[in-house]
Formats: structure tokens, C-alpha cells, sequence
């Protein structure tokens, strides 16, 4: 139903946005590795006043077996304010929950009752394939013209291309292809956009073959996974320009622009260098007419004893950082980049994108270090920061421990665990909140993913004033 007024989660700009009132909710994707039991969407309370803050408060069991629930997203955000929307009045009020493994996609209502959010859609595989041309949907974001869904693979058992799927506002059927010219474009992964300027840029995993059973050594070595981001013209739906950052950057993933919609430049994590072992971080930017990217950080990988190390990586005798993902604050100051291999998490003033400077790191998990939770010293922990959620005010920053079911195994192949995390970031420190430590059984067995927070928050909205 559309609203008289906008919904008052959206914000005009990242200002407004920061100012907002904190979130008390957070959603956040979990599955079973098994797929012997339904994924589910765990509802946790973030408010600290609450008498059951850090705990699990609600709980959606999907109806079906294997889905692996990866990433996910609000059905509408901020950028339904921008200038000639014809959506100015959707409700951010539904989670758009694809299944990595089954590309099925749910559509969760969390108005009536943001602690038992209820399914209302389900489209099936054949939808996406027949409609779009896709499988293994990835990504979501909410556009003003409807929702951007990015899947890995191609339809009918082809590995590609893969690409971005248009889902309707309302009804959230698949309205076909968003791309009219992908040009060289095959790898797909994740998408966002300078929406003030009609630039979507893309990055690059693998196919489905290549991922969803683990990182292949040969492909790997080969240097045969996404290395290069995607530029493509948002009206005309128009691949403009290819920036290759080398074969040995392997594995381009997560995209996160400025928010500021005056500005032209953003940060993409390179999961690893096969040349070091090193992963990375890059600034897209302008250069002239063409686009242009440059390393800005570099975190090299830690010398091991083999005899620790899982078999995947036990001849290189190092743990790789293994950078699966990074998010950036809504006030474009704080980039957090997750080293899912050595389990740290830095944060980077990025005031200057091009001279990103450290600014804090914490340990937790890690393949080698185990480092335990403060609130729980004792434990050993697996995984480590893996996806990485940043509060609309930048004051806290959420995150959990599971990749991908198949990844986990290979580089946690005794059990990954299952944790979540909460860290206060201010401008004289950053640290864990001792008080939020949801883990174990509190997840009921299964892996906890991403995390959305409601409201939004510094992943999910784009804005389109100043």
C-alpha cells in the first residue's frame, strides 16, 4: 500500500541519514551447511536499554531444505527520494531473501511484527531463469525504479553470463534483465551505483562451478576468477568500460561508493594476491572522461606453521587476510575491512580515499589465532570477521563469522562455529561491546551471514542530496 507521507526511515542524504535514531532491531541470515533443517532469519535485539539486548528475540524458519541464505536486503531506501522516482511512497518494510544455493528468492514482511517477520512471496527458480536469464542471485539493492537483484550464473545450467536481474517495487516479480549491453562483462558478483551521476558499477567472483564447492586451487593459481570491475551507463543500461586490476588480484567483491552523491569514487575489497598471499583494497575514481583504480591498502598475509594451517593453504606456510568483505560509514570517514583468515578487523580514516590511514584493529576467531570473544575468554573461536554492518550513526559495527558453507569448510575444516559481534566505534576508540556476544546455540545450529539493521543502515541506502 502506498504511503501519504514517505516512509520516515528514508533520508534525503547522508546527513540526515547519520542523525537518525539507532536502530533497535538487526536481521540477520543464517543456514544450515547440512541442509538438514530450514535456513532461517534470526531477529536480534540491538537496543541496549533492552533486558534481552544481544540476544536472539525472533526466529523465521524458510519452508524449504538447502537454500543457503547469503546475502540480502530491503525491498525500498532512500533512494525512493531521489528526483523523478516513480516510487516516491513504498514502505521499507520487507526483506528480499535470495537463496545462494536454490535461487529461490523470499520476500519477508517485518511490519506487522518486526519480531516474526512472516513470508508473503516466493519466487521460484524457474522465474528468475525464464524471466531474467539468471541463477544463483547474490546481491540486492533497493533503486528507485525497483529492486537490483545480481546473480552469479546463467539460466537452464549455463555458467553464465551472470548479471543483474529488475524486480518490481511492489508486486517483486521479475521484471527481466536489467542490462541491455553487458559488453565483455561474464563474472558477476556485486553492483551499486553513483546514482546522481547514472554510473552502476560491477565486480567479479566466479561462476557457480567455480564457488559453490570451494576455492579451486587451479582456477586460483590460473588466476582464472574475477579481477576487474564493471562500468555501465544506469539509464541506458550500457556497459561503458572495463578496469582490469590485474589477474593476480583474485576475486573482486564487495563495492562500497561514497555516500556523499556529490562525489565520484568508492572502495572495493580484493579477496587475495597469488602472487603474496596479500588481499587488498582499491579506490575507483574518475580520471578524466575514463574510470581509473588504484591499491590503497595492502595487508599481507601472516607467516604460519604448516602443521596449523587446513590442507588448502598448508603449502604456502602463511595465513592469508582473506579481505571477504568491507563496509564503509554513512559519513564516508570510516572504512572496516573484515580479514576473515587471520580473523582481525581494521578500521581506515579514509577522510582522504587515496591515503587511507589505520585507525584501530581488533582480533577475534582466525585460522591460526582462535582469539577468544572478551566477554567470553576462555573459548576458542573459529571463523572470523566476516560480514561487517555499520550502524546509519557509525557508533556501532556489526559483525558475524560464516563465508559460505563450502569455503568454511576448507579454511575451518574443524568447524566454524557460530558467533556474532558488536564494536563501538568513536573517533578516540574502538573496541567490543563485552554485552553483545550471541553465539553457539543461540543460532540454533546453523551459520549466521549478513546482518541488516532496521531502518537501514551504512550498506543499504543510497541518496541522491548532499
Amino acid at each position: 500500500m502506498a504511503l501519504w507521507k514517505p516512509d520516515p526511515t528514508f533520508y534525503a542524504s547522508p546527513r540526515d541519514a547519520a542523525s537518525a535514531p539507532a536502530e533497535k532491531l538487526a536481521y540477520v541470515a543464517a543456514f544450515d551447511r547440512a541442509a538438514e533443517k530450514p535456513d532461517a532469519i534470526a531477529v536480534l535485539d540491538v537496543d541496549p536499554g533492552s533486558g534481552s539486548y544481544g540476544s536472539v528475540v525472533g526466529w523465521t524458519d524458510l519452508p524449504y531444505l538447502g537454500d543457503e541464505l547469503h546475502h540480502f536486503g530491503w525491498n525500498a531506501c532512500s533512494s525512493a527520494l531521489c528526483p523523478g522516482s516513480p516510487h516516491p511512497h513504498v514502505e521499507r518494510r520487507y526483506l528480499i531473501v535470495p537463496g545462494l544455493r536454490s535461487s529461490r528468492v523470499y520476500v519477508i514482511d517485518t511490519k506487522d511484527d518486526p519480531t516474526a517477520p512472516k513470508i508473503v512471496k516466493i519466487l521460484e527458480p524457474d522465474e528468475l531463469a525464464k524471466r531474467a536469464g539468471y541463477s544463483r542471485p547474490h546481491t540486492v539493492h533497493c533503486g528507485p525504479e525497483g529492486l537490483y537483484l545480481t546473480a552469479l550464473g546463467g539460466a537452464n545450467g549455463e555458467e553464465g553470463p551472470g548479471g543483474i536481474a529488475l524486480l518490481d517495487h511492489s508486486s517483486f516479480e521479475v521484471l527481466g534483465r536489467w542490462e541491455v549491453d553487458r559488453g565483455p562483462q561474464y563474472y558477476a558478483y556485486d553492483a551499486w551505483w553513483h546514482i546522481a551521476h547514472d554510473v552502476l558499477v560491477s565486480s567479479e567472483w566466479g561462476t557457480p562451478s567455480m564457488v559453490e564447492d570451494g576455492v579451486v586451487g587451479e582456477l586460483l593459481l590460473g588466476r582464472k576468477y574475477g579481477h576487474s570491475l564493471n562500468f555501465f551507463d544506469l539509464r541506458k543500461r550500457k556497459h561503458v568500460q572495463t578496469v582490469d586490476l590485474g589477474d593476480e588480484h583474485q576475486m573482486v567483491l564487495e563495492l562500497r561508493p561514497a555516500h556523499d552523491p556529490t562525489k565520484q569514487y568508492g572502495f572495493v575489497g580484493v579477496v587475495v594476491s597469488v602472487e603474496d598471499l596479500s588481499a587488498s583494497v582499491w579506490v575507483w575514481h574518475r580520471d578524466g572522461d575514463a574510470w581509473a583504480a588504484k591499491k590503497v591498502i595492502t595487508i599481507p598475509a601472516e607467516p604460519a606453521d604448516a602443521a596449523d594451517l587446513p590442507p588448502v593453504i598448508q603449502p604456502f606456510g602463511a595465513v592469508p587476510p582473506l579481505v571477504t568483505d568491507i563496509d564503509l560509514s554513512v559519513d564516508d570517514q570510516w572504512l572496516y575491512v573484515s580479514c576473515w583468515g587471520t580473523g582481525e578487523l581494521k578500521r581506515y580514516d579514509v577522510s582522504d580515499p587515496f591515503n587511507p590511514v589505520e585507525a584501530g584493529s581488533v582480533r577475534i576467531g582466525g585460522i591460526v589465532n582462535r582469539t577468544p570473544h572478551p566477554a567470553a575468554p576462555d573459548q576458542r573461536l573459529a571463523g572470523g570477521p566476516q560480514m561487517v554492518e555499520v550502524s546509519r550513526d557509525g557508533k556501532r559495527v556489526y559483525v558475524t563469522n560464516s563465508l559460505y558453507g563450502a569455503w568454511d569448510d576448507q579454511f575451518y575444516p574443524d568447524g566454524v562455529g557460530a558467533w556474532m559481534a558488536k564494536l563501538d566505534s568513536t573517533a578516540d576508540g574502538f573496541a567490543f561491546d563485552e554485552r553483545f556476544f550471541p553465539h553457539g546455540d543461540d543460532f540454533r545450529g546453523l551459520r549466521p551471514h549478513q546482518t541488516r539493521l532496521q531502518g537501514g543502515d551504512a550498506s543499504s541506502d543510497s541518496y541522491c542530496y548532499p
